[in-house]
């Protein structure tokens, strides 16, 4: 049986006009769920604000709260729909009781793993580490302090958008109120040899490590009976374009250009003294230093100082042709090293008037607690038990023996040189490569 032809075009008809119908109520019920779905991101944020903001950032004490209820607060709201800013942030630590800056060591406490504790805890972190575009301008070791370390990543913020401009509201308000006070906040949360210093907005592709155009490093120490004229003026032959492979400990599995510029060298004491002895310090600046260059520099420039090495054993380990191989020596100590400040264009640290005062006042009570604990020693030295004349001759004694024993540098047993280290590893990774 078959349908008359005015039937079948009428029924055709009909459906493309039922389809044309059905396609525009979609896009009505498209639009109108964009709408719906632009209501929903608004007032999550403003549910954010005022949930999370007010009571963690802006009280005068942090609120505690058990880790369980931290998590379920978090996973509520989505992290695309948080406010938030690309910040550097100036940091100062003493570093004695920790294993280097770093948590990737996997070695605990460690200064990193201390920061991001007190991000998590006051929420400016948004998300996890991996998500804030994290960077750190040193990696400083076991034991090195530092006045003016600076990272960088993303922090919560009160600003609607992300601005392109970084200097873009980092002094006005936002929406009538300020941006949160970064240092103030974080300070409440981190122990007590940790300090936020400054903040400052940069830009996206500002990185802590590269943007960082010096680094300046003072070494204190005590004068003794060290020539400081002598050491002065083999320091100064650090200054400029050298290879400094003698003068760090090599990783040749990720480091093979060791050739670093020095721009300043110079050798001054402090005002502080004890007992008549002077403080001083070395301070060295350079757009980058090699693992434990500082260190090994310092070590060199001390047994200058004692008189037992030249002044002209500088030029000859900096000449790598003539000495491939360093010789081997100790480090100086890491706890009087100081990473004292990182330079960077166009950035500004920034700190309110009220976390500034807040810093000054636990500087000085850190300062004063510090120098109570060597009270204590030197009370501890006067009590010592007398030592009796046969004892203070065999000590001299034996202070001429060490004096005598020591080896000069380039009569010393060397370590591989850096092409020897490099033909051992290749056929490691020759051996570890998959076919």
């Amino acid at each position: 049986m078959t349908m008359p032809c005015g039937v079948g075009l009428d029924s055709e008809a009909a459906v493309e006009t039922e389809l044309a119908s059905l396609r525009n109520r979609v896009k009505e019920l498209e639009a109108e769920n964009a709408k719906l779905l632009s209501q929903v991101s608004s007032c999550q944020c403003q549910q954010m604000e005022v949930k999370h903001d007010v009571p963690v950032l802006d009280s005068g004490s942090l609120v505690r709260r058990s880790r369980r209820g931290r998590k379920r607060a978090d996973k509520s709201i989505p992290t695309h729909l948080i406010s938030k800013r690309y910040v550097a942030l100036k940091i100062m630590y003493f570093g004695k009781r920790f294993y280097g800056f770093s948590a990737e060591a996997q070695m605990e406490p460690s200064i990193e793993s201390e920061i991001f504790k007190a991000l998590e805890r006051t929420r400016l972190l948004v998300g996890d580490k991996k998500d804030s575009n994290y960077s750190r301008c040193g990696r400083t070791d076991k034991g090195v302090s530092s006045t003016g370390q600076v990272i960088a990543l993303f922090l919560r913020s009160r600003l609607k958008t992300p601005s392109l401009d970084s200097e873009a509201h980092a002094n006005e308000k936002i929406n009538g109120r300020p941006e949160y006070d970064y240092v103030r906040v974080l300070n409440r949360a981190l122990p007590d040899d940790i300090r936020v210093l400054g903040w400052s907005p940069v830009p996206v592709d500002f990185h802590a490590r590269f943007s960082c155009s010096a680094r300046e490093y003072k070494y204190f120490f005590w004068r003794q009976n060290l020539n400081l004229s002598a050491m002065d003026i083999a320091g100064k032959k650090f200054i400029g374009e050298h290879d400094f492979r003698n003068f760090c400990k090599m990783d040749v599995a990720n480091v093979h250009c060791y050739t670093r510029r020095v721009t300043f060298f110079e050798v001054s004491p402090c005002q502080n003294s004890h007992e008549g002895d002077q403080l001083c310090t070395f301070t060295m600046r350079g757009s980058a230093f090699l693992w434990h260059q500082i260190r090994a520099m310092v070590a060199v420039l001390f047994m200058i100082g004692q008189g037992v090495e030249s002044v002209d054993v500088i030029d000859t380990l900096l000449d790598t042709k003539k000495t491939p191989r360093k010789p081997q020596y100790l480090l100086a100590s890491e706890i009087p090293l100081v990473l004292r400040t990182c330079e960077f264009e166009n950035v500004n640290f920034i700190c309110s008037s009220g976390a500034a005062e807040s810093l000054k006042s636990h500087f000085k009570k850190e300062s004063l607690t510090y120098q109570l604990e060597s009270v204590i020693f030197q009370e501890a030295l006067r009590n010592c038990l007398p030592i009796g004349n046969d004892q203070i001759s065999f000590n001299s004694e034996e202070k001429k023996k060490k004096s005598a024993i020591h080896v000069p540098l380039l009569s010393r047993p060397t370590e591989p040189s850096y092409e020897e280290r490099s033909a051992k590893l290749k056929p490691r990774e020759q051996e570890t490569c998959p076919v």
